[in-house]
């Protein structure tokens, strides 16, 4: 079961979207779950609604509102719009079915094509009357968190799964209140922090900073277009303060950038405009994607303010243009408030959290660290939700995991001089590069058994396998790291524990050949059996060395694309293995020919699949320069031959490896189904 439920809600109306007033005597049509539609009504005059609005915004006409009064005024709208729900009996029961669960989120997601109803703090509502919380904010005392969407005649593309590019554009024109740039950089810079390479001078640590977060002072709506036209971001954070239009009587909101060509002034870019610059073709005038989630530390950058023209608020029109996630103010945002939200919202989302959970994360931090502000209230996602967010949210976590580990590896590799570099510990000291080492290997194990106990990996056991299986590959990687540093006794721990994560997995998924091959490899180590010990291996390694070899054959017959050329790899590491588990009956030419063949399929097929072909190549050069065995030796070198690699010149199996993502060293580089 999901952990995450989501409540679709949705009002309707005659007529355009724009140019109608709120008011009590407009029926909408609410449409909930499989019900049908209840008529409802709006309990506020447009002017009314209004004026209650303003009392919202801190200060009006520069008196400060008492906090006493703001605090009444929410607490009212919340009543107000928690009765108007609790007349939509689907929603009611709807919100019921999730009262007693603690660990699930529910996620209302409205669906609203008139602008006026837009107006409305849905975000600030009541929990309606006979539900979990009644009588409190509804966002605050249940699991509950609330998305916007726009209703659309196509559904809006979504591809969560991208490496994430962040562009942080901030703009503090002279004669305004600067902003909190340093901050935001600060708070960015901390959410990336896990997937940033680990250099020891500033000079490349900048560098490789700047692969992953763009900053863009004195921001302008061209600048804007001009970066996004020269890459492909992921994320958007602007940080900029909000203003009315200058040319809008109705007082829509925009963004407030500097102005193109005069560092003193500044202008105010609508919805529409920042939207085009966000989604500018690329220099070579081909389409690209627009960023997957856009951040607007502005206030009123979700106020849609105007109803009587085409248009919504600043959020809304970037929801319109396609961009799938907008995060935004609908009333002005305290600085602090700002901060605070650009630390959770980066930090959650960059680690793969779904963003369902990271607003309600991020509203209960709001309501804590400032309970003398409504900023909980004021924060309002426009979001594209559909049945496949979650599974991609899901495979998102999984590359970020291993970007992640990744990371630290290629420090470790470093470190020992594996990557084909002079080692750390001849120009450092030995003790410390020791520490540096154990405390990288404490970080991978814990992400990764953090990793391996997520719900999703318990529901479905392929998954929960190939994770599992991923923590062995990771030991297994640091055996050998291990190794080169002349640790004897911490290779051989970690060999002993890729040993058991490998059983763990197979015992989780007892029909994952993979696994088992792996398994098998590991158990015929020279760390884990010495010569005499290899003879005295249990019976049973030889009928699952059958069974691994019939499953994979089995693939390889019935599948297609990259999952057989991941066959091709696995029968031809059995072929291998078979000089030990296949008994008497093994015939050694035979295997050399075979493993010739699967691995020429693997090398034909790297120009569509690179990657298991160095995958493959680093698995089979560690049989002949870390697992050296005369049994397997020729075997190895006819499978290295066969895979392209020239003895003589390729290098070290380990440097292999550094060409591909070191926790992908498996079947883990295809997703799991």
């Amino acid at each position: 079961m999901s952990d995450i439920r989501d409540i679709h809600l949705e009002f309707l109306r005659h007529g355009p979207a724009h140019n109608q007033l709120l008011s009590p005597l407009t029926t909408y049509l609410a449409l909930c779950g499989a019900d049908g539609p209840v008529s409802v009504q709006v309990p506020y005059e447009h002017a009314q609604l209004l004026n209650r609005l303003d009392r919202l915004r801190y200060e009006i006409d520069g008196v400060p509102v008492a906090p006493s009064q703001r605090k009444a005024e929410l607490e009212e709208l919340g009543a107000a719009i928690g009765r108007m729900l609790s007349e939509i009996p689907a929603l009611v029961s709807e919100l019921r079915k999730d009262g007693g669960n603690a660990g699930r989120l529910v996620n209302i997601q409205l669906k609203i094509s008139a602008f006026e109803l837009g107006l409305l703090p849905f975000e600030a509502t009541m929990a309606p009357a006979d539900t979990s919380g009644s009588g409190a904010p509804l966002l605050l005392r249940t699991m509950t968190s609330m998305t916007r969407e726009i209703r659309r005649g196509e559904p809006l593309e979504l591809d969560w799964n991208r490496p994430p590019k962040i562009l942080f554009a901030f703009a503090s024109p002279p004669g305004l209140p600067a902003v909190p740039a340093q901050e935001h950089l600060d708070a960015l810079r901390r959410a990336i922090e896990p997937w940033v390479q680990i250099k020891d001078t500033p000079q490349d640590r900048v560098e490789e900073v700047r692969k992953m977060l763009t900053p863009l002072k004195n921001a302008t709506a061209r600048s804007i277009s001009d970066r996004c036209q020269a890459e492909d971001y992921t994320h958007v954070h602007i940080l900029a303060h909000g203003a009315p239009l200058p040319e809008s009587n109705n007082k829509r909101f925009g963004v407030v950038l500097a102005k193109e060509g005069d560092a003193s002034g500044h202008t105010v870019v609508d919805g529409q405009s920042l939207a085009m610059a966000l989604k500018s073709m690329k220099t070579d005038g081909q389409a690209k994607r627009p960023p997957t989630v856009v951040t607007l530390a502005t206030c009123d950058s979700g106020n849609a303010a105007s109803v009587l023209t085409p248009g919504g608020s600043i959020a809304h029109e970037l929801h319109f243009f396609d961009i799938p996630w907008v995060i935004a103010s609908q009333f002005p945002l305290w600085m602090r408030a700002s901060n605070i939200a650009v630390e959770i919202l980066y930090r959650g989302l960059l680690a793969g959290k779904d963003p369902r959970w990271v607003l309600y994360d991020l509203r209960q931090r709001l309501r804590i660290d400032l309970p003398e502000t409504h900023d909980w209230a004021s924060i309002v996602a426009y979001a594209t939700i559909d049945h496949q967010l979650e599974i991609q949210v899901d495979r998102f976590r999984a590359e970020q995991t291993k970007r992640k580990i990744n990371v630290k590896f290629k420090r470790m590799d470093e470190l020992v001089g594996a990557d084909g570099g002079p080692a750390a510990a001849s120009k450092r000291d030995k003790v410390a590069v020791a520490a540096e080492l154990k405390e990288l290997t404490r970080k991978i194990r814990e992400d990764l058994e953090l990793w391996c106990k997520e719900q999703s990996a318990e529901r479905d056991p392929k998954e929960g396998a190939e994770r599992w299986g991923m923590s062995a590959a990771s030991e297994k990687r640091i055996a050998i790291i291990y190794e080169i540093f002349n640790d004897r006794e911490e290779s051989n721990l970690a060999y002993r524990k890729s040993s058991e994560l490998y059983a763990k997995a197979l015992k989780i998924e007892p029909v994952n050949h993979w696994v088992m091959t792996q398994f098998l490899s590991i158990a015929a180590t020279p760390a884990l059996a010495s010569d005499d010990q290899l003879e005295k291996l249990p019976s049973s390694y030889g009928k699952w060395w059958a069974v691994a070899r019939q499953l994979a054959e089995w693939q390889l017959r019935n599948d297609s694309g990259i999952d057989k050329v991941w066959a091709h790899g696995t029968l031809a590491e059995l072929d291998l293995l078979g000089a030990v588990y296949g008994g008497t009956g093994f015939d050694q030419a035979q295997a050399l020919r075979s493993i010739a063949a699967h691995c020429r399929e693997i090398y034909d097929s790297s120009a569509e699949y690179p990657f298991p072909l160095t995958s493959t190549r680093s698995q089979f050069g560690r049989y002949v320069d870390r697992w050296q065995r005369k049994q397997w030796e020729e075997l190895a070198r006819a499978a290295l031959e066969a895979l392209g690699v020239d003895e003589l010149t390729a290098p070290a199996p380990d440097e292999l490896e550094r060409e591909a993502t070191p926790v992908k060293s498996e079947r883990e580089a295809a997703p799991a189904k």
